[in-house]
């Protein structure tokens, strides 16, 4: 019989085996595929707020102008479409894209299943109504109020 040889730790290669290697590769797969829709899913609250705030610059733009101009104005929302517009300005507003938009409005300002409007008045007054912007379990309302006009957002 031989003597027993001494093997050193030194004489072992450092490194990872193989089964190490994949384990951690099927970890960093998972991790991935879990936290990426999380990440990517839409609208942050940031922006959310920014366009509940934008809705609520327009319809004020739009009562002041009904007061000043002494005519009847409109803030038309296309729910679908996902934008609104005042009336006398070319410019339609964008609202984010994967937000869900919901509208409150008097019947008669109601133009297609998808589109309507809230008209403000030269006294100040209004129609009335309300814009919910939402996603990801968060909700931005810009209320008008039908008897003042004011334009405010509830959370």
């Amino acid at each position: 019989m031989g003597r027993p040889q001494k093997v050193s730790l030194a004489s072992r290669q450092a490194g990872f085996t193989l089964i190490e290697l994949l384990v951690v590769s099927v970890i960093m797969v998972l991790a991935y595929t879990l936290a990426a829709p999380l990440m990517s899913s839409g609208v942050s609250g940031a922006e959310l707020k920014a366009s509940a705030r934008q809705l609520a610059a327009g319809m004020r733009k739009a009562r002041s102008n009904a007061i000043v101009q002494k005519q009847e104005t409109l803030v038309t929302i296309d729910v679908e479409g996902r934008r609104f517009q005042m009336s006398g300005d070319q410019r339609s507003y964008r609202l984010p894209k994967n937000a869900e938009i919901k509208l409150f409005t008097a019947q008669s300002e109601l133009r297609t299943d998808s589109t309507g409007a809230i008209r403000f008045f030269p006294d100040g007054g209004s129609t009335g109504g309300r814009v919910t912007v939402s996603a990801n379990a968060r909700e931005f309302a810009v209320d008008v109020n039908w008897l003042t006009g004011q334009v405010t957002i509830l959370e």
